[in-house]
């Protein structure tokens, strides 16, 4: 097994730079203070846009005053719902058909408000101070209603099913049954960059252009063509840097038709950029479910089946992700096990909160604790050591790949490579003197405990990318992609995969994601998709690029295609050599070299297509300290061990994972969005919503990344790296806490805040 390697400054040697750690495209602009995020945007004659928000979790609106607002000088505009009639709600990107249309959210509400931070009102001024006094003059008139704050009781919206095998009779014939109560928080992806939008028409034209749109900018450029009733060609979504995605960011909220409706109304453009406050309310929420998950083993610890009773809490509307998350969860919840039974259901519930969506592995965090604190738990119970109760169910190398009668995002879960109980017997190698370590502290008294989880991941979610390959005259290679930056480093990697096929230095490569006009037919970046995806579409184009150009250079050495062989940046035959960029000049217009009916230019475009996913996998280790008296948990020690298939860049693999473990800590420890029985919520700064620091995140998380299964169901057999990191820290610091404490049961929920870790240990 490979581990990374620290970062390597340059080019890699020669001209393979697949699986090197050179540095990073976007470093550069960024580093430097040169990146260009939405508010760095300005429009000539721009005005600005303010949000008028409800405070009421729910309650029926009788009136909107926006006389006051729209007296104050400089005031140019005040739109509510009314305005808005014709608009249709929020569609969902990836329908199952089945979701409520009620359900679905209203650009602005106009009867009623469902949750605190709905858009009822946008305020448009010269300036943004302006925008943000008036907006506190609009009188917005309620009759509150009763809040649906918990979801017990509550009737689901949906209710999903999965599973196979007989459930019902392996429990019967059981030797061992276990059966537990979990809840995970409300939690919520925070990027440091909050949403931010601007949008210009151009009257003359009839175009419009947006700056700011993320994640899947072909997507929302659809939805916004539709309901302004534009053609889609009219559209530009222009490429950004953002300051963080996680899932959140980039759907379609309301402020993604708002902003260009009121560019086109006023004739001008318009900026708005969302503050902190309102981030905490208006942005997705995600995770809030509760489990009733129960295992049945034989006499051997052997797994007969698992079942789940799940409630998913998902605020007030269903936005673009409908019912993706809970599908995922039940879809994924047996993880890398073998399970010959299975049953999950989930209700979905619509309470009066902040709607719920995607965030970093959603689904998976939620049913890896589920699932992964049971397995601990029935351990004990049998008498087994936790780590041997695993290694008995995982599923081998040789039974992969392994066909799972369950389908998730709406593809058949095949299982394609990897050897999970040989990944848990590194891990667990590798971490030995973290157990000596808990039990030397343990003789000094102190309260430590080690644990650790198995996860499952997928990535690569279909069903097409596309990618162009363009090289210059000068040399510059131009790779057009539909993936989106969100700060993965997706630049580098496509960069590093055109360079490879091509032969050329990998910093000569530039790469623009998500501009609507430059690709006009990717599906963005989400669920771990972008390398396997974008990247095998890049590496297609480029080949497509390199048997053009041996054409070419055949014409140019004046010798037969097949003596050509591509050498380096360049082709060469007979003792004779020509440039890529020369054969690139040799495709212009007027070129003797270039034949008749063939479109001048050296350049490609190709899709990649895909069925179903694949699956990385990995374990999380956890080493951690409480203190009784307080209740906080201290994270002393973290391994994440993770099968990606094959690193492209391992220090961008290790990035992803060490953000990841840090975002999941917050989850597990510190981050909870909780109301009160009306409805308010009460964590709408940073004084509560917590977020680790630098202090709580451990001062060394170990990336542990193996490339030892590469995925058979795509050429450069790579797998997704951006959800691993998080996956199973939520899973691993609970075994963890329980095995400080010495629990015979559970932990119960997560987050593990300190009162309910004191109630625990004390």
């Amino acid at each position: 097994m490979s581990t990374t390697s620290a970062p390597t400054a340059g080019t890699a040697v020669g001209h393979r730079v697949i699986g090197t750690s050179v540095r990073r495209h976007e470093d550069d602009r960024l580093l430097r203070g040169l990146g260009r995020f939405a508010d760095d945007v300005d429009r000539i004659g721009q005005a600005h846009a303010r949000v008028v928000r409800s405070g009421s979790a729910h309650a029926e609106i009788l009136g909107v005053d926006t006389a006051q607002a729209r007296s104050v000088p400089g005031v140019l505009t005040v739109i509510t719902g009314a305005e808005l009639a014709g608009i249709p709600p929020i569609p969902i990107r990836l329908p199952r058909g089945d979701e409520p249309a009620e359900s679905l959210q209203p650009v602005l509400a106009v009867d009623r408000v469902r949750y605190v931070g709905e858009p009822v009102a946008v305020v448009v001024a010269e300036d943004p101070y302006t925008a943000e006094d008036a907006a506190e003059l609009v009188v917005v008139d309620l009759r509150e209603l009763p809040a649906a704050v918990e979801a017990a009781g509550t009737k689901p919206v949906a209710t999903l099913e999965a599973g196979y095998g007989d459930v019902a009779g392996a429990f019967a014939a059981a030797e061992h049954v276990v059966e537990l109560e979990l809840e995970v928080g409300r939690h919520a992806a925070v990027p440091l960059e909050t949403r931010g939008l601007v949008a210009e028409y151009d009257v003359a034209a009839r175009t419009l252009q947006v700056w700011g749109a993320t994640k899947v900018p072909v997507f929302n450029r659809g939805v916004l063509a539709r309901m302004l009733g534009m053609p889609q060609e009219r559209i530009r979504l222009h490429a950004m840097d953002t300051g963080g995605g996680f899932g959140a960011r980039g759907e379609f909220y309301p402020e993604d038709l708002l902003i260009p409706w009121l560019a086109r109304h006023l004739r001008r453009p318009v900026k708005w950029t969302e503050d902190r406050a309102e981030s905490l309310v208006a942005l997705n929420h995600s995770r809030q479910q509760r489990h009733r998950v129960a295992a049945a083993f034989d006499a051997d610890a052997r797994l007969l089946a698992l079942r789940d009773e799940i409630v998913h809490d998902n605020g007030a509307y269903l936005r673009t992700h409908g019912l993706l998350v809970p599908e995922l969860t039940i879809g994924m919840l047996p993880g890398p096990y073998r399970v010959p039974a299975y049953h999950a259901a989930v209700d979905v519930v619509l309470t009066n909160k902040t709607p719920c969506g995607t965030y970093r592995a959603p689904g998976r965090y939620e049913g890896t604790f589920a699932r992964e604190h049971l397995l601990d738990v029935a351990a004990d119970r049998i008498g087994i050591d936790r780590a041997e109760l695993r290694r008995r169910n995982l599923l081998r190398a040789d039974e992969m790949p392994h066909v799972r009668p369950l389908r998730a995002l709406g593809t058949d879960v095949v299982l394609d490579a990897g050897d999970y109980p040989g990944l848990l017997r590194t891990a667990l190698e590798r971490t030995l003197p973290w157990r000596a370590e808990a039990e030397r502290l343990r003789a000094e008294g102190r309260t430590a405990g080690f644990g650790f989880a198995m996860f499952l991941e997928k990535s690569g979610l279909g069903p097409h990318e596309t990618a162009d390959v363009l090289v210059e005259p000068s040399g510059l290679v131009r790779v057009h992609s539909g993936g989106t930056s969100l700060g993965q480093g997706i630049e580098t990697a496509l960069a590093q995969i055109a360079a490879d096929r091509l032969g050329v230095d990998y910093t000569s490569v530039r790469v623009v994601n998500g501009d609507t006009e430059l690709q006009p037919f990717g599906l963005g970046s989400w669920a771990s998709r972008s390398t396997v995806l974008a990247g095998n579409a890049v590496d297609l184009a480029a080949q497509a690029v390199v048997e053009r150009a041996r054409q070419v250079a055949a014409l140019m050495l004046d010798v037969p295609r097949a003596w050509v062989e591509q050498d380096g940046a360049g082709f060469a035959a007979d003792g004779r050599r020509v440039e890529l960029a020369e054969v690139a000049a040799a495709c212009a217009p007027g070129s003797r070299y270039l034949e008749a009916g063939v479109a001048p230019g050296l350049q490609a475009r190709r899709v990649f297509e895909v069925d179903h996913m694949t699956y990385p996998y990995g374990v999380h280790v956890a080493l951690v300290e409480i203190d009784r008296g307080t209740g906080h948990v201290s994270v002393l020690r973290y391994l994440v061990a993770y099968e990606v298939g094959r690193a492209i860049n391992p220090a961008l693999v290790e990035g992803q994972l060490l953000g990841g473990v840090a975002q999941g800590l917050g989850g597990a420890v510190y981050e909870n969005f909780h109301y009160d029985e009306q409805g308010q919520p009460q964590a709408t700064t940073f004084m509560d919503y917590l977020l680790p620091t630098a202090a709580e995140v451990p001062g060394v998380v170990e990336a542990l990344v193996t490339e030892d299964a590469p995925s058979p169901d795509n050429p450069l057999g790579v797998k997704g790296a951006g959800e691993g990191g998080i996956t199973a820290v939520g899973a691993a610091v609970a075994n963890a806490v329980r095995d400080a404490i010495g629990l015979s049961g559970d932990v119960g929920h997560l987050p593990l805040a300190p009162r309910r870790v004191a109630e625990l240990a004390n």
